[in-house]
């Protein structure tokens, strides 16, 4: 199980997250201020961080973009704000996961569970050439992909679309991260590209309902994770 380090400055959902999140055996520790949070991050380097984005002395979006300055711990953002904006601009700044309340402690113990094992398979490095993602597989040399064994006829923008959230696996990829990474710079309002090529490949994949490419609305895309 994971070290949990939950900045938050409502003392009832502090409480509440504590004690949940202990009974299934994560360790918890626990800040009320951005300021108390960073330091907290800084003396205890958790393994997974739930931030709050309306904190009392710092924005959260600011709190995990300072964070990300020195330290990858996974941030799942936990807001009672789920306006697009917003949440585009946690996922920009750094946060892995959002999570609008009110929210299921099993749900945030998934979530928790996804960023602690997408960390971790980051931090082994894998092979740069090769990406799995459940039954996905990429050859990022030959340009080849697999899904359950099967071979898959992808356009070269199509692969790298695939590749790009195999990259990011279990992390929501905000509609401009992805145009400007796989399209370019110039490309960052096309935003009817994506679904047409989300459409495309969710064909070839055979997943028409959206599991495994999963559209968050308004904001992005993500590849699902086992059991994530």
């Amino acid at each position: 199980m994971a070290q949990v380090l939950i900045i938050d400055d409502d003392p009832e959902l502090l409480t509440v997250c504590q004690v949940g999140l202990e009974a299934l055996g994560h360790a918890v520790r626990l800040a009320e201020t951005g300021a108390d949070g960073l330091a907290a991050t800084a003396v205890s380097h958790p393994d997974v961080i739930v931030l709050d984005l309306g904190l009392p002395d710092l924005d959260g979006v600011e709190v995990a973009r300072r964070i990300r300055n020195w330290s990858q711990t996974p941030i799942i953002v936990l807001s009672a704000d789920g306006t697009e904006d917003r949440k585009v601009e946690a996922l920009e700044a750094g946060a892995d996961d959002y999570v609008t309340k009110p929210f299921g402690m099993r749900e945030l113990n998934a979530r928790i569970r996804v960023a602690q094992r997408h960390h971790a398979t980051a931090a082994d490095g894998p092979d740069p050439a090769q990406r799995d993602v459940g039954p996905l597989h990429l050859d990022l040399v030959h340009y080849q992909a697999t899904y359950d064994g099967r071979e898959l006829d992808l356009t070269p923008r199509e692969f790298e679309f695939l590749a790009y959230l195999a990259g990011h696996a279990g992390k929501v990829c905000t509609r401009r991260m992805i145009l400007e990474n796989v399209w370019g710079p110039g490309y960052r309002n096309e935003l009817s590209y994506l679904k047409v090529y989300a459409y495309r490949i969710r064909r070839k994949l055979g997943d028409e309902e959206g599991r495994f490419l999963q559209s968050d609305p308004a904001v992005g895309y993500r590849l699902a994770t086992p059991a994530g």
